[in-house]
């Protein structure tokens, strides 16, 4: 899978088993971040009482069968989020023993599938560059091939040296795993960077793969690369909006990319959203 080179405020739902505190949790999320209430929340999964998903994620109700389907949409989960949470509300709904097990090792079974990976403080130099993220991706897909060979393949300038250099760094970081016959494979499916201690290197980060966007323009054809450009016009409420479409927008990118079979290309995909002028009302007359 890919490499997330963003800042997390909430945990991925694998690290959850309870799906009270996670749909706690997801209303803190959106709440921090624009306007939320429980009110919309209801409306938004169909809800006639305001109260409702209050409560449930107080642990004083809980969903039912029907009830998750709803709440699968309200918070638009995708891929893999959704055979997970249905698992989880079964998990936590069931009344025996045996159930229970059951769904747990439908969590733990998805949860092992697509494990994300929490870069924290002491993986910087993960997101040193470009090479690293490319590297990890490159040795599982061109099993048993040698770093000059991997050198090759990258449109961007690397040395054989480079990726002995990275594939040794990922191996002992615990990105990757060298099995018996030399091959590798990725420890977990996703990277993502923890919020605490790591901004600077995920900025400095997406500063090097930006600036290779921009190269893309003039290095590759139309046929090989989507770039394009929009200049809005918007106010804060609408850009908390265009923001979170964003980041769902990722989500679902991510799961098409995850149920990809037989690739043969990595891409880098960059989501860029910002200001063009400050505030023109807190312009003053010169």
């Amino acid at each position: 899978m890919k490499n997330l080179a963003i800042l997390k405020n909430m945990k991925p739902i694998i690290e959850y088993q309870d799906y009270h505190l996670f749909i706690r949790d997801y209303y803190d999320d959106r709440k921090r971040r624009s306007y939320f209430s429980w009110r919309e929340f209801a409306k938004l999964a169909g809800f006639a009482s305001s109260t409702y998903l209050r409560l449930v994620s107080e642990g004083k109700s809980n969903l039912s069968r029907v009830t998750m389907d709803r709440m699968v949409g309200a918070m638009e989960l995708v891929g893999y989020e959704v055979p997970y949470f249905k698992a989880m509300v079964n998990f936590c709904n069931a009344k025996n023993e045996t159930a229970k097990a059951k769904f747990l090792g439908e969590m733990q079974s998805i949860a092992l599938e697509y494990k994300v990976r929490i870069v924290d403080k002491e993986a910087v130099e993960y997101f040193d560059g470009w090479k690293n993220s490319v590297v990890r991706e490159l040795a599982p897909l061109m099993r048993g091939a040698t770093p000059g060979k991997m050198a090759k393949a990258c449109c961007n300038e690397i040395s054989a040296a480079e990726v002995a250099d990275s594939l040794a760094f990922l191996t002992k970081a615990g990105f990757l795993k060298k099995d018996p016959s030399g091959a590798y494979r990725q420890t977990e499916k996703n990277v993502v960077a923890s919020k605490e201690g790591m901004a600077y290197a995920v900025h400095a980060f997406q500063k090097k793969v930006g600036d290779l966007g921009i190269e893309a323009i003039e290095r590759f054809g139309a046929d090989s690369r989507s770039i394009s450009g929009i200049t809005l016009t918007v106010n804060r409420d609408s850009y908390e909006r265009i923001a979170r479409e964003i980041d769902e927008f990722r989500k679902r990118i991510i799961a098409i990319a995850s149920d990809t079979e037989d690739a043969n290309r990595i891409y880098q995909m960059n989501l860029q959203f910002f200001p063009m002028t400050w505030d023109v009302n807190e312009i003053k007359e010169v």
